[in-house]
């Protein structure tokens, strides 16, 4: 349903977020300032231990420093009780005591459909509980006893069981006047022009219903009791109502548990493989536990666990099979991963599920494997390197080089970095400690011994390889409080004179790394109006900063930007100019200080151990400088000369 921005806006500017969001968190005292409407707390959408969820009233939003979410008053609802958009903005607007306007017959219509499917679900889940404590249900209770599940357990989950008959749920919900086409449209019979007379989807089995984010039944998952059944595990088909790669069994359930330990209880949603390790963990006191629907795990699934904690641990069996199933879940989430988003992988014992293990070992054994859960870093090296044989400098290549392209696979620059470094590191120690050994050396060490010589006499003191001539004269490489640089200077100057760029880029201008001392100052001014909600308009971030001091830094800065002709970044262009020179300095400079970053720890690598690999990275990082300086001179319209332009 569509709804008019002006009433959206009404219900919004009526009800304060922090009242909204207030029922869901704490607010921590030291932080909070009520007067001005700026509160902080713990994350409701990741465990944390430190606030770093920020809540302004004046703006309507919320954003977490920690994971990176964001939103206003439906976001926050959508994003964490699963609502659908029209059911926040209900809520919302029955909070600021506004009548809903009237909604679309189509639309209504397509809404009592679906709420009238649900029902039928209801009835359905009913039937199947109530035909497992029949006669007839005697073999799917002897299973369920045997599987160590009691009459509570079998309660809390809704188990049932489905009659073997071709027509027993049909002409049950017939009864009770439900119509073909809603049977049909929940899946719950087999039709079709080739089938004549439409019959029981599911047929003797325990039956497992399956419910949606609000706690509503939406499918089934049943396990056949017969050995010749065609298949052992059957799910509903895709319906209106249910589409399995949108959906984690035991969602609702895992999301309270984690609630109701509180961000400091320090647990995190666990995925496994199936319905019944959800339910054997469950009994043995792991609420906060989930599932995929019998598929591999989708994009969709993901983000519902990282809804839940920023660090699922992801649970596969420990045969072929579940290790496989690991790296494929490795490779979906690589490109996702963000500081603070990520997952941990545990690897049963092989041969064992959660519920052989629960059952052998008791909560404890389980507990275990847990605690000894991995990294997604650790999981791709084992990947990459288990079973490989690297005795050829181009077999080490190859693997440096798989490497290489799954850290480039990362969207998040930062985190990038880091696998790369990380990666790099794991190299060094593998392969360092082949060469170390008698052989490898006896039969490398002349040149060996040539290549560290060559290092040593091209290096500084301690072996340390300068930086070239023209690298050190780069803006790149410049030492912080050394010459203004045109990249940062456009970036600063830019946010003040258009302060919506601020808003826009919100979680890089609070972390933005200068060089210079100066832009520096002005950007500890940026934020200073930010967090008294006074970087709403120009003349109001610069009111801040000539009350800081800093109007001789501002006016340089100007003047920098003037002389080198970045006009975007001045008062008289349009936003849209201003946008794009801003995104551009952004970039190029996000880019430069990694560089900066893995220039020092490839010089300081290089003096600590002078090998062939060591130096050919060098080499490559001062290539990648090199790369950045041409694309920086063609943005700025200056090159070698923007060191004498930031002296004037």
């Amino acid at each position: 349903m569509r709804f008019a921005p002006a009433f959206l806006d009404e219900i919004r500017d009526r009800v304060p977020i922090s009242s909204l969001i207030g029922t869901r968190v704490s607010w921590d005292r030291k932080k909070t300032n009520a007067s001005r409407g700026d509160y902080w707390a713990c994350c409701p959408f990741h465990g944390e231990k430190s606030p770093s969820f920020h809540c302004e009233d004046k703006k309507g939003r919320y954003h977490c420093f920690g994971c990176g979410v964001s939103g206003d008053h439906f976001r926050f609802l959508t994003e964490l009780d699963g609502l659908n958009f029209p059911e926040a903005v209900e809520r919302v607007a029955e909070m600021a005591g506004v009548a809903m306007p009237a909604r679309d017959e189509q639309a209504e219509e397509r809404e009592k459909q679906r709420a009238s499917l649900t029902d039928v679900m209801e009835m359905a889940t009913s039937f199947f509980e109530e035909r497992l404590h029949s006669a007839d249900g005697a073999r799917a209770r002897a299973y369920l006893r045997e599987r160590g599940l009691s009459p509570a357990t079998q309660a809390a989950f809704r188990l049932g069981y489905s009659p073997d008959s071709r027509n027993a749920l049909k002409e049950h919900l017939a009864a009770k006047g439900v119509g073909k086409a809603e049977i049909e449209a929940c899946g719950l019979v087999v039709f079709g022009e080739d089938v004549p007379v439409s019959y029981d989807r599911f047929r003797d089995r325990v039956m497992f219903p399956i419910p949606d984010s609000r706690g509503r039944i939406i499918a089934f998952g049943g396990r056949a009791l017969s050995s010749d059944a065609p298949a052992k595990y059957l799910n509903s088909p895709e319906t209106e109502l249910f589409h399995k790669g949108n959906v984690l069994y035991n969602f609702v359930r895992a999301r309270k548990a984690l609630a109701k330990a509180g961000p400091n209880g320090g647990g995190a949603v666990i995925a496994v493989e199936g319905y019944m390790d959800v339910i054997a963990l469950a009994q043995a006191g792991f609420d906060n536990v989930v599932a995929p629907l019998g598929t591999a795990l989708t994009e969709n699934q993901m983000e519902l666990l990282w809804r839940m904690s920023g660090e699922p641990v992801l649970c596969f069996d420990g045969d072929q099979a579940g290790l496989k199933a690991a790296w494929r879940a490795a490779d979906l989430m690589l490109p996702a991963i963000q500081p603070g988003r990520s997952a941990r992988f545990a690897l049963l014992p092989d041969g064992k599920d959660p519920d052989d293990l629960v059952k052998g070992d008791g909560p404890d054994g389980f507990r275990a494997v847990l605690d000894e859960a991995r990294p997604l870093a650790d999981l791709l090296w084992m990947r990459e390197t288990a079973g490989g044989v690297f005795d050829t400098p181009e077999r080490r290549a190859e693997l440096e080089k798989r490497l290489r392209e799954l850290a480039g696979r990362i969207q998040d620059e930062s985190v990038r970095f880091h696998y790369n470094q990380d990666m790099r590191e794991r190299v060094h120690s593998f392969f360092g400690a082949t060469r170390g050994g008698g052989r490898d050396r006896g039969a490398r060490g002349g040149k060996d011994a040539g290549q560290r010589g060559r290092f040593s006499r091209a290096g500084q003191a301690g072996g340390r390889t300068p930086i070239t001539e023209s690298l050190g004269r780069s803006a790149l490489v410049k030492r912080s409080g050394e010459v203004m640089s045109v990249r940062e200077a456009t970036i600063i100057v830019a946010l003040v004179n258009h302060p919506a760029l601020i808003d826009e880029n919100f979680a890089h201008v609070e972390f933005l790394d200068l060089a210079n001392a100066d832009l520096r100052k002005l950007h500890a001014v940026l934020l200073d109006a930010m967090a008294h909600d006074m970087a709403n308009d120009r003349s109001a971030v610069i009111a801040t900063v000539e009350r800081a001091g800093c109007s001789d830094i501002w006016e340089r800065a100007v003047g920098l930007i003037r002389k080198t002709r970045q006009w975007p970044a001045l008062e008289q262009a349009s936003l849209d100019d201003a946008r794009e020179a801003f995104g551009q300095a952004l970039h190029l400079h996000r880019s430069a200080r990694t560089l900066h970053k893995e220039l020092k720890q490839a010089e300081s690598a290089l003096a600590t151990d002078p090998t062939d690999e060591n130096y050919r990275h060098l080499i490559e990082i001062q290539a990648q400088f090199r790369d950045v300086q041409a694309t920086e001179a063609l943005v700025e319209g200056f090159g070698v000369t923007s060191g004498q332009a930031g002296r004037a």
